[in-house]
């Protein structure tokens, strides 16, 4: 394509945003073309992401628990998992997941993410009265917990529908799901990554279920690895497909793969220009999910920061106790306080603001920072800001 031929695409592609209108699968093809300009994409991004969520950048104060890394799959892309009789494979007491829950509460955290291993030693009720005795023993704290992954692992354990896992989850106090266990829909690539665990059908049934029962989630692609753009951009379309359907997907996360000490560790981690290329193509082509998330731990500090102008609004936050991202070779700190965050936000020109699990304005006590209240949600706020 000649130069004046990819201008005059580029402005067609323009004016369909400009006027709210849906990008095509071609055209998200198109904007992954290494000679189409990544500063006109990620302004265009920028375009959206500022009429969906004005000038600020989110943040939490969370804290990760990762109750076992034993699994039975063995996905070529993991580093976290390990063998049953392997001398680093570990399940946590029921104490010391009591002590994750008191230390995030000592910190003022609002959120615990909860996703682990498939321990194939461990029944069902395991991983419920994890989350029952967490939301027993500290209420307040919103338990963010297993993937769909993991939600499948538990159907065949019960031999119970989706929805009753779910519903009894939520019971035990489940508050919302994580997206992992996406990685690429298309069974070209996922076949090769992860062939036996859950299938693309299972990943989407599952947060269809959840959202119809109440329970929001999240939602991720891991790119970088053995896809191409063509996967990249039928996975987007696809997740912005049950979103039409649902509207239960809060945020999107592109997930940056790192290599190291996996089984695809002769391949290279995507370029800084690859992270910021699909944080912009992914806020275009999602236009229904209001929320994009720039994940520090996985793409670094200072490319999370620079997403922040290439359609990102959310960065994440305090992250205690990381590992699965670590395991794989993430050189990113362990732990980020929240004066680095907001001050990291402000470098980039905006205006930080924390919020919760669920995107409610976060209110703290000016004399207690542990004292804690969810206020008005703040896509409200970013609408009237926008209109």
């Amino acid at each position: 394509m000649q130069a004046n031929e990819r201008d005059a695409r580029f402005r067609e592609i323009r004016d369909k945003v400009e006027s709210e209108q849906r990008l095509s699968m071609e055209d998200g093809l198109f904007l992954y073309e290494p000679e189409v300009s990544i500063q006109q994409v990620g302004e265009l991004a920028n375009y959206v992401r500022e009429r969906k969520n004005g000038n600020v950048g989110y943040y939490n104060i969370n804290t990760h628990l990762n109750p076992t890394n034993v699994c039975v799959y063995r996905c070529r892309f993991c580093a976290f998992r390990k063998d049953l009789r392997d001398e680093n494979g570990y399940a946590m007491t029921d104490e010391q997941i009591l002590h994750r829950g008191a230390e995030a509460t000592a910190n003022g955290c609002t959120e615990m993410h909860i996703v682990g291993g498939l321990h194939h030693q461990r029944k069902y009720e395991w991983y419920r009265d994890i989350i029952s005795m967490l939301k027993e023993n500290y209420p307040k704290i919103h338990l963010k917990a297993w993937t769909a992954v993991e939600i499948d692992w538990f159907r065949f354990q019960t031999k119970k529908s989706f929805e009753w896992v779910l519903d009894d989850m939520r019971s035990a106090g489940l508050g919302s799901m994580p997206g992992g266990g996406a990685e690429i829909f298309h069974p070209e690539v996922r076949d090769q990554l992860c062939e036996h665990k859950a299938n693309t059908p299972a990943w989407l049934e599952i947060h269809r279920t959840a959202h119809q029962i109440g329970l929001k989630t999240n939602c991720t692609m891991l790119y970088g690895h053995v896809e191409k753009a063509y996967h990249r951009i039928d996975h987007l379309m696809r997740l912005r497909e049950l979103q039409d359907k649902t509207n239960g997907f809060q945020v999107f996360i592109p997930l940056a793969f790192h290599p190291d000490n996996t089984k695809l560790s002769d391949l290279k981690k995507p370029s800084g220009l690859m992270d910021l290329r699909t944080m912009a193509i992914s806020r275009l082509m999602l236009d229904n999910i209001q929320h994009i998330k720039a994940y520090w731990i996985m793409l670094g500090i200072e490319t999370a920061q620079t997403a922040l102008a290439y359609g990102a609004d959310d960065i994440d936050g305090t992250v205690r106790h990381e590992l699965i991202y670590h395991d794989a070779g993430a050189k990113t700190p362990e732990f980020m306080s929240v004066d680095q965050i907001k001050d990291l936000i402000r470098e980039a020109g905006r205006d930080p603001i924390e919020r919760d699990t669920t995107y409610n304005r976060v209110i703290r006590d000016e004399n207690d920072f542990t004292v804690w209240q969810s206020g008005e949600s703040v896509d409200a706020d970013a609408q009237l800001a926008g209109a």
